[in-house]
Order: structure tokens, then sequence, then C-alpha cells
């Protein structure tokens, strides 16, 4: 049986690309999938691949990466070129486990 569902206020502009990450490299830490873009109810295949996927509203955040839709795709995949530290994921379950927000003051 799975948990409750949890959330956290999030601030967006330091947090919100690290969230997406963490949520789409959960399929990889557990093992499921080598890639995200291996994971197919993963967003990365619509955010960082050519997936049109209806129910993915493009955050302004993500909208930033780039002026077109390859520039932003090709940024989003340079995030997930390197590993999210020990430290950032610990410091989102906290987070969300304890319901505190996850940014600055």
């Amino acid at each position: 049986m799975e948990g409750r569902f949890k959330s956290t206020l999030v601030d967006t502009e330091r947090y919100l690309l690290t969230l997406y990450r963490y949520i789409e490299l959960n399929p990889v830490r557990a093992r499921m999938v080598e890639h995200p873009a291996a994971y197919p109810w993963s967003s990365y295949q619509g955010n960082a691949c050519d997936r049109n996927i209806t129910l993915l509203t493009p955050h302004a955040v993500y909208l930033a990466l780039g002026n077109t839709k390859a520039a932003r795709k090709s940024a989003y995949q340079s995030l997930f070129l390197s590993h999210l530290s020990d430290n950032t994921i610990q410091t989102i379950l906290d987070a969300t486990n304890k319901a505190w927000a996850l940014g600055d003051e």
C-alpha cells in the first residue's frame, strides 16, 4: 500500500527544476530504468524528448530555459548530466515529509 500524498511549498526560482529532476529520476534511483526517458509515465519525455503530453503544461521556469522548443529540450537534457547530491535528496525528503517549505527565507 502506498503512503499518503505529500506536498510542500516550493521556492520556484531556486528549486523547481531541481524537483523536476528529483521526480523524474525516482524510477532511476529505484532501478526500474537506467534513464528517465525510458520510464513511460515520466514527464521527461515531454520536457526533453519529442513526446507530446497533453496534460503537461510548461512552467515559466522551464520555458525560460531557451527561446525555442529545441533549445529548451537541450537545456533540460543537460540538467540530467549530473546526479542530485545525497544532501539535495535529503533536503527534498525532509521538506516533503515534515511539511516544510523548500526554499530560502
